[in-house]
């Protein structure tokens, strides 16, 4: 084979790409990955994995604030910013690292640079021989959706990439938009006793999750310290010489929020300029690449997989396409296409945020009957004796079949327990199956089992 000819070309190295490129060479393909920036992506360098790493931090810094409750003693208890914002790089850099290496394991060719589709199942790179092959797969993710008004100048207004590196520690904060990104930040200013301010466009805070989910999020929040505004209007800011004014509709009345710095989350913009689209087949809705069922695009032999080719913009998601896109362009014979109801998605806020499948309104608008289970953390004995009483397992069936149609949870550690309800989902398990399930005691996971219960009448401890 010609030395820049191979049978795969992946652009952009994050968990789509990185994970596209290794499966591809497990299968036998000659395969290359070029990234213009930083291998494992904005997930593991300016999103998922330095944002929990700054989380953790909070979340030590707030237990040792309640240590008395505990019986230990930690007074003057404080932080500092710089060392934990090294903390959370040194994570993204030793993942990093990993990264670079299962690609050089899999002897995957990697190439430093900016790619463009050049026609024909070429790849041109800036400053470098353009290569070729027969399969192309597009993985070149997203970036921050911009507020007009709100363009990011490094000093008062963050985008997600500032506030993982802040020069500062702000007094006052304001964090326009209340999904994941949204809401862990506000989680993260607000543990280290910044004043947060948060202002969602929609009725609620953490939109997308069940509105029960979302009502006591809100009131926890509220509870910690932060102002919650939802149905908010920005309808502009006024940069002063220290700090910015924001003016916001919310509630039927106009606030001027006079904050140290804005953190705008407000949504993902796909990478799809500039990668040589122009003349060819795919197609494009709303800055994501329309894909089939197997990540195909219009055009043979262009392939899109992650945030390019839409919601939901979660890392495991794109890590899933790129092992279907791989394996169907391989051949093998057991590959399903993704099923977006059994993709879970998490929050790590304080409390936790975790859910999989339908909500309870969703299920009823699709004409299901349905059964709703709910179990509390303050009946649940691990929970008492972790002091986590807050929160709430809540599970919803068709009344008719049995079948999970979505899983909800607010609480400590949902993040990790949510997965039992997406296997679950994946075996098409009945209430019958997770009713004859046997749960370790004492386990916060218990209350996944007492959920179930619920739901049919049967709940034991509550």
């Amino acid at each position: 084979m010609a030395e820049n000819s191979f049978d795969i070309i992946v652009i952009g190295g994050g968990p789509g790409g990185y994970v596209a490129a290794i499966r591809a060479a497990q299968l036998g393909m000659n395969t290359a990955l070029v990234e213009r920036e930083h291998l494992g992506g904005i997930c593991l360098n300016w999103g998922c994995i330095p944002t929990k790493a700054l989380l953790r931090s909070a979340e030590v810094y707030r237990n040792m604030q309640h240590a008395d409750a505990y019986g230990l003693s930690a007074p003057g208890a404080s932080f500092d910013l710089a060392k934990i914002v090294a903390r959370s790089r040194g994570v993204s850099a030793q993942l990093q690292g990993g990264v670079k290496h299962l690609l050089k394991k899999n002897k995957v060719t990697v190439i430093d640079g900016t790619a463009r589709l050049a026609g024909g199942g070429k790849v041109a790179i800036e400053g470098k021989p353009t290569i070729s092959a027969p399969h192309i797969i597009l993985a070149t993710g997203a970036r921050a959706r911009v507020l007009p008004g709100f363009e990011p100048d490094g000093k008062f207004i963050w985008t997600y990439k500032e506030a993982l590196v802040p020069d500062t520690m702000p007094k006052r904060l304001l964090v326009i938009g209340s999904g994941a990104i949204g809401i862990e930040f506000a989680s993260f200013f607000n543990a280290l006793g910044a004043q947060v301010t948060v202002a969602e466009a929609m009725d609620r805070v953490l939109p997308v999750e069940d509105a029960e989910i979302s009502a006591m999020a809100q009131k926890s929040f509220e509870k910690q310290g932060m102002k919650i505004l939802v149905g908010a209007n920005i309808k502009g800011c006024k940069k002063n010489a220290a700090d910015v004014t924001v003016t916001i509709e919310a509630g039927g009345k106009t606030h001027e929020l006079t904050v140290d710095r804005v953190i705008t989350a407000i949504g993902i913009v796909g990478n799809v300029e500039n990668i040589g689209l122009e003349g060819t087949k795919v197609k494009v809705e709303r800055t994501h690449v329309i894909t089939d069922e197997y990540c195909r695009t219009g055009e043979p032999g262009i392939y899109a997989i992650g945030d390019i080719a839409g919601a939901p913009w979660l890392a495991h998601k794109a890590s899933h396409e790129a092992m279907i896109c791989v394996e169907k362009i391989k051949g093998l014979a057991d590959v399903h296409p993704l099923d977006m109801r059994k993709i879970p998605g998490c929050t790590y806020c304080h409390p936790q945020v975790a859910s999989v499948g339908l909500s309870e309104a969703k299920a009823k608008e699709k004409g299901y009957a349905v059964k709703v289970g709910r179990f509390p953390f303050m009946a649940n004995g691990k929970a008492i004796a972790l002091g986590e009483t807050e929160g709430m397992i809540k599970t919803v069936f068709d009344a008719k079949t049995g079948e999970l149609l979505g899983a909800h949870m607010i609480g400590a550690e949902v993040t990790e327990m949510i997965q039992g309800y997406v296997v679950a989902k994946t075996l098409e398990t009945t209430e019958a199956e997770l009713m004859h399930t046997v749960f370790a005691h004492p386990t916060l996971s218990e209350m996944m089992h007492e959920s179930v219960l619920d739901a049919y009448g049967r709940a034991v401890h509550f």
